[in-house]
């Protein structure tokens, strides 16, 4: 499936991925391929990213900590998803 994730700065992240975790108001809850549509609010917390390649910029890299070669994760202070058609977009704060 394919992650976008922005914020008011500018485009964070946009590739395809096998998972995202996401932290929504009535607690953590993870994406994967083929999920059903949803949109949700997002608190205060981590996304987890799992991906077997990423490409980051390098001002953009220092945003996101590395948990191993196929995993990043990104911490936010607030925001909203929508997943429609295998298409994940996140908008953070």
């Amino acid at each position: 499936m394919i992650l976008e994730i922005v914020s008011p700065e500018a485009k964070l992240f946009s590739g395809e991925v096998t998972s995202v975790t996401l932290p929504g108001v009535d607690g953590s809850f993870q994406i994967l391929n083929n999920h059903a549509p949803i949109v949700s609010i997002l608190e205060k917390g981590t996304v987890k990213i799992a991906a077997s390649n990423f490409n980051f910029s390098k001002d953009i890299a220092s945003k996101f900590t590395r948990v191993n070669d196929q995993t990043y994760t990104l911490e936010i202070q607030s925001g909203t998803i929508e997943m429609k058609d295998n298409k994940v977009i996140v908008l953070v704060d």
